[in-house]
């Protein structure tokens, strides 16, 4: 199976905001409508919550959905206010090095079901870089303050009143300058599912927030995660994604006082960090790496060429990604 990655840049939201939307809001559109959008909060709704919890992000958002031929339903998914629920996997870590801190993550899902878009954007008034998730929020990225961020699934099934992960992951790169805004912002964000976000920023400043809607944000201060929170509360999403394994293996990986970021870079290469359940809809899409300091962004994949960008050399491309049936 082979999967088409693009990476596109853009000041202000217009050509490759409109292609990210184009490409990908009809899928998004079933999804939305099939898992209960249509009874998903109204417009006003979404907007009093935007105005209460992410002000600064409200003028963003009316600019994301005039910029193209939305309707209200787009309107609302964009909002990101309590949408349908959805799973990933993922394993995240952070580290610092000789060469400066780095946060490395696989996003794992169905190789197909990625939106494969590096997007860096001035949409507000930060340079922002990372992973499209759901349009125009992020499932990882790092902004030009040197702050990287990244997200997993906190394995609970628990479902509230909240924001979807990928807008709170664009928030904070939009808004926050350092891993202690990002931390006290976690907090102070409702999220409708259980998500554990990780921070790194370029003073080797890391932490890993657990949130869920039914609990206050858990600071834990442990530098990785994968998809459970303070023990496992999905047995069968536990087993299915071996999560407790995965974080054993962190464990172990970020003991060894020699590791460097290459190092820890390889692990995720390689099971059990690396997830190969295609079959079941479940593989490793992408190691990202990021490095703060550099502002410096690495995907790799196993056996193939690797891709770098960075925020003095960024370069918009397209490749493909093979993937085992």
């Amino acid at each position: 199976m082979k999967v088409g990655f693009r990476s596109l840049l853009e000041q202000r939201p217009g050509p490759a905001w409109s292609a990210v939307f184009q490409a990908g809001w009809p899928g998004w559109r079933r999804w939305f409508l099939e898992r209960g959008g249509a009874q998903a909060p109204s417009l006003d709704d979404a907007t009093r919550a935007l105005r209460r919890f992410m002000p600064e992000m409200e003028r963003l958002w009316s600019g994301l959905v005039e910029a193209v031929a939305s309707d209200e339903d787009a309107a609302r998914f964009l909002s990101f206010w309590t949408p349908p629920r959805y799973l990933i996997q993922c394993s995240q870590a952070v580290l610092v090095d000789d060469d400066g801190p780095i946060l490395v993550r696989n996003y794992d899902l169905a190789p197909e079901l990625n939106e494969g878009t590096v997007l860096r954007t001035r949409w507000r008034s930060r340079d922002v870089m990372g992973m499209v998730d759901a349009l125009s929020g992020l499932a990882d990225g790092m902004n030009d303050a040197g702050l990287a961020v990244s997200l997993t699934f906190g394995g609970r099934t628990v479902v509230g009143k909240g924001f979807g992960a990928p807008m709170i992951v664009r928030y904070l790169l939009e808004v926050c300058s350092d891993a202690q805004q990002a931390v006290e912002a976690l907090r102070a964000i409702p999220c409708h599912m259980a998500y554990n976000v990780t921070v790194m920023d370029r003073h080797g400043r890391g932490e890993t927030v657990f949130l869920s809607p039914d609990r206050p944000a858990i600071v834990t201060g442990k530098p990785f995660t994968t998809n459970h929170q303070v023990g496992v509360e999905w047995p069968r999403h536990g087993r299915l994604s071996r999560t407790v394994e995965r974080a054993d293996a962190l464990e172990k990986i970020l003991a060894n006082r020699k590791l460097d970021g290459d190092s820890l870079t390889a692990a995720f290469l390689q099971p059990p960090l690396l997830a190969t359940s295609y079959a079941e809809g479940f593989g490793t899409v992408y190691t990202a790496a990021y490095r703060p300091a550099e502002g410096a962004m690495t995907l790799l994949w196993p056996g193939q060429p690797e891709r770098r960008w960075t925020f003095q050399d960024y370069k918009q491309i397209e490749f493909e990604v093979s993937y085992p049936d």
